[in-house]
């Protein structure tokens, strides 16, 4: 049987399914960007508020592909949420999702559904390419293909800054209060890179419109933490035998969660803080500490691990050189960069991330990790190489993490065999890598000119120079596990 509305009732007593009624619930979100993440995250939160603030369902949309339409739509919305540890796992069916829309079949059909008066948010997990923006600089990028097509025709965009101001854009001209446009994605001061990039497309529409939308729109910035792995046809098997229901698109995760959010909002906003989630009024800590130690340590492990063979990043922790090289990493690298917010305790954070990677339930590929790098090594690393160089101090781990990086991204991996990279820029990067082979003295000059990620000061700075092309020979001769025992 699958998994819908009706099949509830046929759940074991033992899993959680929505305590409301869901036929009373009406749509107050939509949410661009309808993946695994939003659906282990925000989605839950959501679900835990619904029973007395049932004004805030969410009507997702996918902004590329059909499949989570195509999985959820049968299933009333509904999927099985798996939280997994060592101490066993717990199952809950979240119902909080009520319509999936496919945004290029249907752009009229999105854009109605963001222009009603009760939607109220517009949130986004779109990851740190939707934005359409220039990593290093957190400017749009007006040459990018989706947003040269959104400005020749905007009435049916495709990309989420085109769908967000043409939404705004028809709630001014029917009179309707603007939404608030909050961005989950990992990006530092999130929010102001929304504002930014919606803002700069607004303008560029129309002057009259890009001052409305400065003006008017409000973009709060978040932080949010949650290790979720991509869904495997294992964890879909597992999930059917312990639920007697067959469900297309299950999502796993681990116990921890957390949402820090800024609390500036224009028309309202769902009582999250009753589900766990922070409201503060100022989010930037949070996600330093965040981006620098969880993503950064992510990003470390993925490159060098998946290059040293390890599949998984609890595979990868486990290995006691790794190990050391994290805990250095977080603790002489990136910790001295940090401005603490007021409470928290950075040595448990630490510890408690250690126990996180080492999660042996939660099968976290490095090569998921790996995706599209030259968005996210401007935030997970580059920022903490930043200040670390201001300071005088040396960046030996992460410069062994931008070379690891170099090296993944040439395609081919120690053995000699094809590595599939996954990166918006991936052609651009093959052809560099190709045109001067595995050279490190060639190779780490010819990447470091890709100004996109690392902007022009980084290139030209011999304190950041000289230790990647040096950690790049290092990985080229002795290979990555070898070059992280030597790091030690």
């Amino acid at each position: 049987m699958r998994l819908n509305d009706a099949a509830l009732s046929a759940l074991p007593a033992s899993i959680r399914r929505p305590s409301y009624d869901r036929r009373s619930v009406t749509a107050g979100i939509v949410h661009l960007g309808i993946g695994a993440f939003h659906r282990a995250h925000q989605a839950v939160y959501t679900d835990d508020i619904l029973r007395h603030d049932p004004g805030w369902g969410i009507v997702g949309a996918s902004l590329r592909s059909a499949g989570t339409r195509d999985a959820l739509g049968p299933q009333d919305g509904l999927y099985t949420l798996a939280v997994r540890s060592g101490e066993g796992e717990a199952l809950r069916v979240v119902g909080s999702i009520g319509q999936v829309l496919v945004a290029p079949e249907d752009p009229q059909a999105l854009l109605a559904r963001m222009s009603e008066p009760r939607v109220r948010i517009v949130s986004l997990t779109v990851t740190e390419k939707g934005y359409c923006h220039d990593p290093a600089t957190g400017e749009l990028n007006e040459d990018h293909p989706d947003i040269v097509r959104d400005l020749a025709n905007p009435s049916a965009p495709a990309s989420a800054p085109g769908f967000i101001v043409e939404a705004l854009r028809r709630r001014r001209e029917a009179g309707i209060a603007p939404f608030t446009v909050l961005t989950c994605d990992n990006l530092p001061s999130n929010g102001r890179v929304a504002k930014k990039v919606i803002d700069r497309f607004a303008h560029l529409r129309d002057p009259d419109l890009g001052a409305y939308v400065e003006a008017e729109a409000l973009c709060p910035s978040t932080m949010v933490d949650r290790i979720v792995p991509a869904t495997t046809e294992s964890d879909r098997a597992e999930i059917a035998a312990a639920t007697g229901l067959s469900d297309a698109w299950p999502v796993v995760t681990e116990p921890f969660t957390q949402w820090v959010i800024e609390d500036r909002f224009a028309v309202g906003r769902p009582t999250w803080d009753e589900a766990g989630a922070e409201f503060v009024a100022d989010v930037e800590p949070y996600e330093h500490m965040k981006l620098r130690l969880l993503n950064g340590s992510h990003s470390l492990m993925a490159y060098l691990g998946y290059l040293a063979g390890f599949e998984t990043i609890a595979e990868t922790i486990a290995d006691p050189g790794f190990a050391r090289l994290v805990g250095g990493f977080m603790d002489e690298e990136v910790t001295p960069t940090l401005a603490v917010p007021p409470g928290a305790d950075v040595t448990a954070y630490k510890r408690a991330l250690l126990e996180r990677f080492g999660n042996l339930a939660l099968k976290h590929r490095t090569w998921q990790i790996a995706m599209d790098g030259s968005q996210k090594l401007p935030q997970r690393l580059l920022a903490t190489v930043r200040d670390r160089l201001k300071a005088g101090a040396p960046i030996d781990r992460l410069a062994l993490g931008v070379a690891a990086w170099m090296r993944y991204v040439t395609g081919v991996d120690e053995a000699g065999h094809e590595i599939d990279v996954r990166d918006p820029m991936a052609a651009r990067l093959r052809e560099i890598t190709r045109s001067v082979g595995p050279d490190a003295d060639r190779l780490a000059p010819a990447l470091l000119r890709v100004r996109e990620v690392f902007g022009s000061d980084l290139p030209a700075d011999p304190h950041f120079t000289g230790p990647v092309t040096a950690a790049l020979k290092r990985l080229y001769a002795d290979g990555a596990k070898r070059a992280v025992e030597a790091s030690l």
